[in-house]
């Protein structure tokens, strides 16, 4: 990842969530466990760049306050989590991070998850669509990419979350929206909509990968791989490339977008 990002000249990197296992971090106070499972880790110059950072449903289960605390980010001032949900502007493309782990009802039946600055449930949800819907309006990017850690689409392990091809998606569809990035299952894929121009795009192949299990998504399976991997970006006005690559570093898949007046199309 290091030297891909070299090669890159990356200028930031997003995290699709569940940072740190198997329960987050315990508190602001955790840094111990914060640079062994981080700082010590992408310890490459290429990534010493900012790190914008959505919470998984293992975050959930710790502190899930934690990873936004000013505390957190004097340890390693590359960590950028400035709340659980906002947008990185980056010119041509805007990512929008939203806090997909609310939505997913099964959650809320469960102790162990921390619900502080988030129930009631129903509330929380309709503001951060809210919000999501009013950004999306107002960018003026060429590009919008929606980040969350649970999958729209998927035929990994966990497959589609329901709760957001009913809450979230009609929102990403509206706005055009090019693509979903996402974690949650460990795996590398692309996903398209059989019925609109977004991608649903999974890059969870940070640990715990080749499961080996499999689930069907109504929407087209271009590319799946069931082992561990990251994914890159290289966006211009007119282009986006995008290539998943194994833990070394090898090219697996490779896929371009491109942007005219009337529409985006895809190259493979």
């Amino acid at each position: 990842m290091g030297v891909v990002g070299e090669k890159l000249s990356a200028d930031f990197i997003i995290s699709t969530g569940d940072n740190f296992y198997n329960d987050g971090l315990s508190g602001d106070n955790d840094t111990a466990f914060f640079k062994a499972s981080f700082t010590d880790i992408y310890t490459a110059d290429s990534l010493q760049k900012p790190w914008y950072i959505v919470l998984g449903n293992h975050d959930y289960t710790g502190d899930a306050l934690a990873q936004q605390s000013a505390a957190i980010r004097e340890v390693d001032s590359r960590w950028t989590s400035v709340n659980k949900s906002f947008i990185v502007e980056a010119e041509i493309v805007d990512f929008f991070l939203v806090d997909t782990s609310p939505f997913v009802l099964k959650y809320w039946n469960e102790s162990k998850f921390d619900w502080r600055n988030v129930a009631p449930r129903d509330t929380y949800i309709a503001n951060l669509l809210k919000d999501l819907e009013d950004a999306l309006t107002g960018s003026k990017a060429t590009w919008k990419i929606v980040v969350g850690h649970h999958p729209i689409s998927s035929g990994c392990e966990h497959g589609n979350t329901t709760e957001l091809r009913e809450h979230l998606l009609p929102v990403l569809k509206t706005h055009g929206v090019d693509m979903y990035l996402n974690g949650h299952d460990h795996c590398l894929q692309r996903i398209s909509s059989i019925d609109s121009p977004v991608e649903f795009v999974t890059s969870g192949g940070g640990s715990k990968a080749w499961a080996g299990k499999f689930k069907p998504t109504s929407d087209k399976m271009e590319f799946l791989y069931d082992g561990q991997g990251f994914l890159s970006m290289h966006l211009t006005a007119a282009e986006a490339n995008f290539v998943f690559y194994d833990v070394a570093g090898t090219v697996l898949h490779t896929w371009g977008l491109t942007k005219s007046a009337a529409a985006a199309s895809i190259v493979s």
